[in-house]
C-alpha cells in the first residue's frame, strides 16, 4: 500500500479492519514496528480527532509523529504549476513539499475543500499536489472529497455492532447545518459502506444528490421516514450541493434527526463522524442516549489510524 487516500478494495479493507481491531485488543503489540519512522502530521486546516489519534497510533507503534499547522505555523504555499510569485505566497508546493518528504518517512495531509473552485477540488489538487513532490506514501487525514480515516474506523464500528448472520442495513441521511459543509465524509461513508458489502440507502433533500462516482450500489432516497424503517445503523451528516456547487438549498429543520424518527426503527444505532451542531443536525437525546455510537466511532479512530500506518511501514520495509 503505497498511499492511503482512498478505499481501494474490499480485501484491503478486510485486512485493515482486521488488523484494526487486533491493535483494539492489544495496542502495543507492534510498540518497536516504527521505531526510527518518522510521520508529519500536516494541518492546512483544524482538526481535534484525526490530530490526537493518528499521534497516539503512531506512539502504539513506536513512531515519532510531529505535527505542523501549516495554516498558521509555515509559509503561505503556492499550488500552481509555474506560478509568478509576487503576490502573497512565500512558498512552492514544489520546494516545501520536497523538505518534507526529507524529513518524514510518511505525510500524513489534511487539506479541506475551497467549495468554490469545484474542479480543483474534485481533483484533490492539493494532495495530489504533496504526493507529486514529496517522493514519500501519504495518508489522507481528510482531503477535498474523501476522509479515509474516518470512514475505515466507521467500517470498524459497524463490523462491532452489526446484527448477527444478516447483512445490516445503514442509512445516510443528510441533516441541516448553519454552513456550507464538505462533502467528504458522505463521499468516503458511501464509497468504503459499498465496498465493504452493505446495503447502503442515502437520504437528503432533492438538490443534494452527491458526486455520483461515491454513490454507485447505493440507493437514492428523498424520503427520510422512508429511508429509516428498520434501519440498523443511521449515519447522519450534513453536505453542500454538489450540482449547485458548495450552496445550501435547504435548511429545513424536519430533517434534523430525533428519536421521533426512530419510532419505526427499534435496533438503530446512531453515527456521526464529530464535531456535530447539536440540536441542528441530531437532538441531544440520540447524542446522549443508547442509540450512539459516536464516542465509539471516535475511540475506533485511533486503531484505524495504527492499521494504516502499520501497513504502510511494513511496505516502506518490504514485508508483505
Amino acid at each position: 500500500m503505497k498511499h492511503f487516500i482512498q478505499f481501494e478494495s474490499k480485501d484491503l479493507g478486510e485486512k485493515l479492519l482486521n488488523l484494526a481491531l487486533a491493535y483494539k485488543a492489544n495496542p502495543r503489540r507492534d510498540d518497536h514496528k516504527g521505531i526510527g519512522k518518522r510521520v508529519g502530521c500536516i494541518f492546512l486546516n483544524p482538526s481535534l480527532r484525526t490530530r490526537v489519534s493518528t499521534q497516539i497510533a503512531a506512539q502504539h507503534l513506536g513512531m515519532e509523529a510531529m505535527v505542523l499547522n501549516m495554516d498558521k505555523e509555515g509559509w503561505a504555499l503556492e499550488m500552481q504549476e509555474g506560478a509568478i510569485m509576487n503576490k502573497g505566497s512565500v512558498e512552492h508546493i514544489k520546494d516545501a513539499a520536497a523538505v518534507l518528504g526529507n524529513y518524514f518517512d510518511i505525510l500524513a495531509i489534511r487539506a479541506f475543500p475551497t467549495l468554490n473552485n469545484k474542479e480543483e477540488d474534485t481533483t484533490d489538487y492539493v494532495l495530489h499536489q504533496f504526493m507529486k513532490y514529496s517522493g514519500v506514501p501519504v495518508v489522507s487525514l481528510e482531503s477535498a472529497i474523501r476522509h479515509p480515516l474516518q470512514s475505515l474506523a466507521d467500517q470498524i464500528t459497524i463490523a462491532e455492532c452489526a446484527p448477527v448472520q444478516r447483512k445490516p442495513k445503514v442509512v445516510l441521511t443528510w441533516a441541516p447545518h448553519i454552513k456550507a459543509i464538505p462533502h467528504a465524509v458522505a463521499n468516503s461513508f458511501s464509497e468504503w459502506t459499498v465496498g465493504m458489502g452493505h446495503e447502503l440507502t442515502i437520504v437528503h433533500p432533492e438538490g443534494y444528490e452527491l458526486d455520483p462516482k461515491f454513490t454507485q450500489g447505493a440507493t437514492i432516497s428523498y424520503d427520510l421516514n422512508k429511508s429509516l424503517q428498520d434501519a440498523d445503523f443511521v449515519y447522519i451528516k450534513n453536505w453542500s450541493a454538489f450540482n449547485d456547487y458548495g450552496k445550501i438549498l435547504c435548511t429545513d429543520e424536519r430533517w434534523m434527526l430525533t428519536e421521533k424518527h426512530l419510532s419505526k426503527s427499534p435496533e438503530a444505532k446512531i453515527m456521526h463522524c464529530l464535531p456535530v451542531r447539536r440540536n441542528v443536525e441530531l437532538s441531544d437525546e440520540l447524542l446522549d442516549g443508547n442509540r450512539s455510537l459516536v464516542q465509539l466511532q471516535a475511540k475506533n479512530r485511533i486503531y484505524a489510524a495504527q492499521a494504516v500506518l502499520s501497513t504502510m511501514v511494513d511496505s516502506l520495509t518490504g514485508i508483505k
